[in-house]
């Protein structure tokens, strides 16, 4: 059984690839409960929509936390727990994945929420109105440490300098409709 949009609002399902978050989950599971709640009274994503958690082989209590959170809110919270630590971009790709079929679009956010998840509503209005990929993008860099923002300048530039086309500051955050998760899916590369 497949989930579509019902009443004109979409599936929405937030994907958070997790590797030993023990200390970060409970505010990330409560921060994002609040938003998909907020969003349903709001009429802007179905009851449906959902915060699927992907435990890449976390050493630490992440698992049984993402069990907990499930077990007390089913409707909202899910897990899918990898085998062993297959490397953020390979949970991540399980999670979108793994809902595709399942929802409208997916949103995709590190587990210790530095994106602003405030922004997930203006996402979703750019997808209602028939954007299939939403990035969020990083408007400066306050939090980040003089180190972390002097590696993501160089690592921009030297991509740059490759020839890689990418958007400036974006990481990980971003919503992928329904038919971009499929075309993704097309792809058998997994690096």
């Amino acid at each position: 059984m497949t989930m579509t949009t019902t009443e004109n609002k979409p599936v929405i399902a937030i994907i958070v690839p997790c590797y030993n978050e023990e200390e970060v989950l409970p505010f990330t599971a409560d921060k994002l409960s609040k938003i998909i709640r907020v969003l349903v009274a709001k009429s802007k994503i179905s009851e449906k929509s959902t915060i699927v958690f992907v435990d890449d082989g976390s050493r630490d209590n992440t698992w049984r936390m993402i069990e907990k959170y499930h077990s007390e809110n089913p409707s909202i919270f899910s897990g899918i727990k990898l085998s062993g630590n297959k490397g953020h971009q390979n949970a991540l790709l399980c999670g979108l994945l793994s809902v595709k079929n399942l929802v409208d679009a997916a949103i995709s956010i590190d587990a210790d929420l530095q994106d602003d998840v405030d922004v997930i509503d203006e996402m979703i209005k750019s997808y209602s109105a028939g954007h299939e990929i939403v990035f969020g993008v990083r408007s400066d860099r306050k939090k980040d440490s003089f180190f972390k923002k002097v590696t993501a300048q160089h690592f921009y530039r030297c991509m740059r300098f490759l020839g890689a086309e990418m958007v400036y500051n974006h990481a990980d955050f971003r919503l992928m409709g329904k038919r971009a998760l499929c075309a993704l899916a097309e792809y058998r590369e997994v690096n």
